[in-house]
C-alpha cells in the first residue's frame, strides 16, 4: 500500500495569494494534487496544511483527505513532513511506502505517480527521486525504511537531503517539468502557457 502525504503549508508570500487555491486547469492547485494522488491508487491521502488552514480545509471538504493541520509550518518544510508522515502512520499501519508531493508543480499527473511506484517496484529501489534541473527531488517515494528518516528531518530540511545521502538506494525518475513551481505569477503565466 502506497500513501501520499501532499505539503501544502506554505504561506505563499511571494505570490501574494495562497497558492493552493489558485486555480490552474479548472481546479485549484492543491485539489489537482489531491485528485491526481487519488487517481494514481494512493491510500489514504494525507493534506498538511498550515498557513491558510481553514480555506484549504473548505476546498477539500467533500474530499476523502486526511487532514492535518501544522501549526509550526512557519519553521519550514521538515516540520510539514514530519506532521504528515506521522499522522499517516497513526491512521494507517500497514503502509509500505509514501510518496511526497508539494502543490505547486503543476505537472504532476496521477499517471506520474503510478510511474514512481512501477519504477520502484520494477527496480526494488526504496526511494523513487524524480530527476529536473540537474538535481533530484519531489515528488519522491520512500519505502517504509526510510519513514524514520523523515520523521527525524529537522524544521528546515526538505526530503532532498535524505535523497541524496542515500544515492545508492534512489532510484531516478527523468521528469524535466519538476522544475516548473508557482511561485509567482511569472511562474503561472509560464504553466497556463504550458497547459
Amino acid at each position: 500500500m502506497t500513501a501520499a502525504v501532499i505539503l501544502a503549508a506554505g504561506g505563499s508570500s511571494r505570490l501574494g495569494r495562497p497558492k493552493q487555491l489558485v486555480r490552474l486547469r479548472g481546479k485549484t492547485l492543491v485539489r489537482h494534487m489531491v485528485d491526481a494522488a487519488f487517481d494514481a491508487g494512493c491510500s489514504p491521502v494525507v493534506v498538511v496544511t498550515g498557513s491558510n488552514g481553514e480555506k484549504i480545509d473548505h476546498e477539500l471538504q467533500q474530499s476523502r483527505v486526511v487532514k492535518i493541520q501544522n501549526n509550526s509550518w512557519q519553521r519550514g518544510i521538515g516540520s510539514s513532513i514530519r506532521s504528515g508522515v506521522k499522522v499517516l502512520l497513526d491512521r494507517a499501519a500497514k503502509v509500505d511506502a509514501v510518496v511526497l508531493l508539494v502543490c505547486d508543480q503543476p505537472f504532476v499527473k496521477a499517471a506520474m505517480i503510478r510511474e514512481l511506484i512501477i519504477l520502484s517496484q520494477n527496480t526494488g529501489k526504496e526511494i523513487v527521486a524524480s530527476s529536473y534541473g540537474n538535481t533530484l527531488g519531489v515528488p519522491a517515494l520512500f519505502s517504509r525504511r526510510f519513514f524514520h528518516s523523515l520523521l527525524s528531518l529537522e524544521d528546515g530540511a526538505g526530503a532532498k537531503q535524505i535523497i541524496l545521502r542515500n544515492r545508492e538506494c534512489v532510484a531516478e525518475f527523468l521528469f524535466p517539468e519538476g522544475s516548473i513551481d508557482i511561485d509567482s505569477w511569472s511562474d503561472y503565466q509560464r504553466a497556463t502557457d504550458g497547459a
